[in-house]
């Protein structure tokens, strides 16, 4: 079996959706719906245009009102729910993709559709162009689901919502005035279901990256409420931890006073593309009480430009009493991967303790 991502689309999951197409549309072609899916450029498509083409493909048999077709939309998913067929990832988002292609200039039957298939398959980067098209019934429509019974509605409106979600079209009024946002946030970081809160958290996180301040008041005003809002909170402030901000810091009690960081020591001062860096060094709280510790470390990457650039990695958040030491051994890969592009040269390790960078090593990176 295929590991490529894209492969999702394969002749099994087109068979299985004719099955169910062939239930609910009057003249579907099973045999028509097959040749125009794996049309000469299919091989070369990548997951989000098989994604697309899917959703094209299925228009040519579908009513070419929006009207009528949100509703066939509706009985699709009812049928596979009736069949007992359920994502495995995220193969059925051409579902929600269909309406954003050609229910843009339907609102409400496309909110219709939205809310009942989005209980199937996620629909977060569907309803972006219609924040952007719609900006203020987009936003009412999304305060009234965080008021939905099903949790995948709820969540719908925070996550569709974000500024910077991955792998979407970012929002950029949010991005400058993330202020709109708060009342979906509000109504939802108290949520009974897990994953609506952590996609709150998601989305405090994205808006943090542009308004910090924002982030911060809310995190102040709410800190210490219960168990699952400090979690929530934590997970919102995690790019902030990682940039070191002194008050996002000093909020979780992380300070960086009477720690010592000694024996960093590159085990491997040369390191192979493909190959990992192996490190370790010693942490000491004089401190004269116990504390609780975040432990990382910053690799300063070489840019093309011979610049050097620093990603944070966590290691873990734990407790170190009065005057222990613990020694911490990690090693980090630098396996080829498609988001990253690694340039041999000089490149350096440092390690970072509540925020504050501590001992810096460097070590070569070869080919």
């Amino acid at each position: 079996m295929s590991s490529l991502f894209k492969d999702l689309y394969n002749p099994e999951f087109y068979e299985k959706l004719s099955n169910i197409l062939m239930q609910t549309l009057a003249r579907f072609d099973a045999n028509a719906f097959t040749r125009l899916i794996f049309s000469d450029q299919f091989d070369g498509y990548e997951l989000k245009q098989r994604m697309s083409h899917t959703a094209q493909v299925l228009h040519q048999f579908m009513p070419s009102e929006f009207e009528h077709a949100s509703l066939k939309l509706i009985e699709i998913v009812e049928n596979l729910q009736a069949a007992g067929i359920s994502e495995g990832s995220v193969e059925f988002m051409f579902l929600p993709q269909y309406i954003e292609l050609f229910g843009i200039d339907d609102f409400d039957h496309s909110m219709t559709a939205f809310e009942q298939v989005t209980q199937f398959t996620s629909a977060e980067f569907a309803v972006r162009p219609f924040l952007i098209k719609y900006p203020q019934a987009m936003l009412q429509q999304m305060q009234a689901w965080t008021k939905h019974q099903h949790p995948r509605v709820r969540r719908l409106a925070s996550e569709g919502s974000r500024p910077r979600l991955p792998w979407a079209m970012a929002l950029p009024s949010f991005k400058q005035d993330p202020q709109p946002l708060l009342n979906i946030i509000n109504a939802l970081y108290q949520d009974s279901d897990e994953v609506v809160r952590r996609s709150v958290a998601n989305n405090l996180n994205d808006i943090a990256k542009d308004n910090t301040d924002f982030v911060l008041q809310f995190a102040t005003t709410h800190l210490g409420e219960n168990k699952n809002t400090d979690r929530l909170i934590k997970h919102a402030c995690r790019t902030l931890l990682k940039q070191g901000n002194g008050e996002v810091l000093a909020l979780f009690g992380l300070g960086s006073d009477e720690l010592e960081v000694s024996n960093l020591v590159v085990n491997t001062p040369q390191v192979t593309i493909g190959d990992k860096l192996d490190f370790s060094f010693e942490i000491v709280n004089v401190k004269n009480e116990s504390r609780v510790i975040r432990i990382e470390y910053g690799l300063y990457y070489l840019k093309k430009n011979g610049e050097l650039a620093r990603k944070v990695f966590k290691i873990s958040e734990r407790d170190i009493a009065v005057n222990e030491l613990q020694r911490i051994s990690r090693k980090q890969s630098f396996k080829v991967i498609t988001t990253r592009v690694f340039y041999p040269g000089e490149h350096q390790l440092s390690i970072i303790i509540n925020g504050r960078e501590f001992s810096k090593e460097s070590f070569m990176l070869l080919k």
